[in-house]
């Protein structure tokens, strides 16, 4: 492992005011600020400049489900539940405050329970929901706002917490693909109106992508595991772009590991850890919000557009008031050849 994870990582911390983390959404979705590296800024729906005829766009339609469940120990103290990922039959969780509990507990959890039935050394859980997850997230669920909101979710966020072309399938989020959270549908008719190909991955993003990067993931050069599923017409889509010299446009950093993950249609799993080095084999350009300092994804940001490049950049949407995180503004870049 090495010996100091945080220098290793210190090139990609940044101070950010704590007024620019945007912890509520804007009042319009396609009206977030845009960041266009080497370009003017503007507002979300000039993304239509940027895009041109023969892109082929690719977004996460992965819908997130209500992830927090708000349980309780035998001794009535409440217990916060963040369902990450499926571990077979059982689901990997972050439980908080954990220091008590035990394996075996039952947890009474809305209409059912949550049975602990395994502790992980870096703290967090297997558990196992009864009678099933969908009746447990139902009853005792809640929005999965990002921690770093620092508030309890709304009405609004049920519906702002999740992209307009979200669609039910076999897998579920626990956190949004944020970047698609700027798309309206108007706003898709008129991309794929200019002639730009839009197309859809699945993408199961779980709890570990808040998640601090930890020495033995630097080590290992892998992150948490998530699922994906690729459609044969995204696949088909994909593959002619590149042969024919056409880009291929990444819809937030989740898209861009399922393209740069995936070996054909169908389903798949993925612990790529992009960082600078990193060759990329089909992303050409990619929309994406502000992530956090020191964090993985702002590694895999820097990767695709040059660390020195995309430092600069924040730097500059700093000074500009930009908006950050989840609930922030967008970036778009292109892929940097050096």
């Amino acid at each position: 492992m090495p010996d100091d994870l945080g220098a290793l990582l210190d090139p990609w911390d940044f101070a950010l005011p704590d007024a620019q983390i945007a912890r509520e959404p804007t009042a319009e979705r396609d009206q977030s600020r845009l960041y266009r590296v080497d370009g003017a800024p503007g507002v979300f729906a000039d993304i239509t400049t940027e895009l041109r005829a023969g892109d082929v766009l690719v977004m996460n339609d992965v819908r997130v489900f209500r992830a927090r469940l708000r349980a309780f120990r035998a001794s009535g103290g409440a217990v916060e539940a963040m369902i990450s990922a499926p571990e077979g039959d059982d689901f990997h969780a972050f439980l908080r405050p954990g220091r008590r509990l035990q394996v075996g507990d039952r947890l009474t959890c809305g209409a059912g329970a949550l049975v602990l039935v395994a502790r992980h050394a870096d703290g967090t859980w297997t558990v196992r929901p009864e009678p099933d997850l969908d009746t447990l997230a139902a009853t005792a669920g809640e929005v999965p706002l990002p921690p770093y909101l620092g508030r309890a979710p709304t009405a609004e966020d049920a519906e702002r917490y999740q992209t307009v072309f979200a669609r039910p399938g076999d897998l579920r989020a626990s956190a949004a693909p944020t970047a698609g959270l700027h798309m309206t549908t108007r706003l898709l008719e008129r991309i794929e109106a200019a002639g730009v190909q839009v197309v859809r991955v699945a993408l199961e993003v779980g709890a570990g992508t808040f998640a601090p990067l930890t020495a033995a993931a630097w080590t290992a050069g892998t992150l948490h595991t998530e699922r994906y599923i690729v459609p044969e017409g995204t696949w088909n889509a994909v593959a002619a772009a590149r042969s024919e010299g056409r880009r291929v446009v990444s819809l937030g950093t989740t898209t861009l590991r399922v393209l740069e993950s995936m070996t054909g249609p169908g389903a798949g799993e993925t612990d790529i850890f992009i960082r600078p080095g990193y060759a990329f084999k089909r992303v050409d350009a990619l929309i994406t919000n502000f992530h956090l300092p020191r964090s993985s994804l702002l590694m895999l940001v820097s990767a695709f557009g040059g660390t020195p490049r995309v430092l600069e950049a924040y730097a500059d949407a700093v000074k500009l008031g930009f908006r950050f995180y989840s609930y922030g503004d967008a970036m778009w870049l292109t892929r940097s050849e050096r």
